[in-house]
């Protein structure tokens, strides 16, 4: 288990092989830590797939209006919505889009985040600048780096709950 210094933001993913921790990044990207955790205490997270995961490249996941496995999922809609929130505004920073750390999922308007984001495979220094980056795995990437890969995957793994690890 991983040391947690700051537990109103850090997250606790649980994923099929086990708890997940992501230190959240409050100082560099306040809007989309606050969406994150707003969305997590509300239980949208629980239950929605990883909808695209590219092997040497990211798992993409949070698509609450058409992700969640257990309503009325459709795989070919998950990661086309969002939540019914506005969009958040792009907070880039230059934080590096290391191995483990959390980006948020956009169109190609960069101030288009919503509630989808991905966790790096590996250091994807192409992306800085260029995505908001407001978390970081701090342990568990083995059970990251152990979600079924696809672009959708014919049968996706998912978060299974995403808890603020204060309200655990």
């Amino acid at each position: 288990m991983a040391d947690i210094k700051d537990p109103e933001n850090t997250i606790i993913m649980t994923l099929s092989g086990g708890d997940v921790t992501i230190a959240l990044l409050p100082d560099v990207a306040p809007q989309h830590v606050a969406r994150m955790k707003e969305l997590a205490r509300a239980g949208k997270y629980d239950n929605v797939a990883f909808h695209r995961v590219i092997d040497g490249f990211m798992a993409q996941t949070g698509d609450v209006a058409n992700g969640n496995m257990e309503e009325n999922f459709d795989i070919g809609r998950a990661g086309t919505g969002g939540s019914d929130l506005p969009d958040v505004p792009a907070e880039f920073s230059k934080v590096p889009h290391a191995r483990g750390s959390l980006g948020a999922a956009r169109s190609q308007n960069p101030n288009s985040a919503n509630s989808q984001f991905f966790i790096n495979f590996k250091d994807n220094d192409f992306l800085n600048g260029q995505y908001t980056v407001y978390g970081q795995v701090i342990s568990g990437m083995e059970h990251v780096d152990a979600i079924v890969k696809g672009e959708p995957p014919m049968y996706p793994d998912r978060m299974i709950s995403v808890k603020v690890a204060a309200d655990v």
